[in-house]
């Protein structure tokens, strides 16, 4: 193919993309899909048990663990929690999870095995998610 039809070929599809809607149109918001990072190359998290904690404070405990905020990562960008199973894009340090009982909800990669959680305004939470095992 000529380089000259590669180039048409291209533009013709980034206007054609940027005219259309991505995911169609929804009367119902909670129907619509998830605001999905727009940077960043995608990746995957290690796979395992991630535990999500709170700080304690230095009368007590270290930290609180929130169970059900907890998952497991495995195979394929799937997660699954005591409430079912779902899967997550990772795109540079930003975690969305796109389906299943964390839709929507929004992390920070902050190191290999941690994951900060991020509020709906996208500030950082306390809640801080480890991976304990491999499991």
């Amino acid at each position: 193919m000529k380089t000259i039809h590669v180039i048409l070929l291209t533009a013709f599809a980034a206007a054609l993309a940027a005219g259309a809607p991505a995911f169609g149109s929804s009367e119902n918001a909670a129907d619509a899909p998830t605001a999905l990072p727009s940077d960043g190359p995608l990746r995957t998290m290690p796979h395992g048990v991630y535990e999500c904690a709170l700080p304690g404070n230095a009368g007590g405990a270290a930290h609180r663990v929130v169970g059900p905020e907890g998952f497991r990562i495995f195979t394929a960008s799937r997660y699954e929690n005591t409430a079912g199973s779902g899967t997550y894009i990772l795109r540079g340090r930003e975690l969305t999870f796109t389906r299943g009982p964390k839709k929507g909800e929004r992390f920070r990669r902050i190191g290999d095995n941690q994951l900060r959680k991020i509020d709906t305004s996208g500030e950082r939470t306390d809640l801080l998610c480890t991976r304990i095992g491999a499991r």
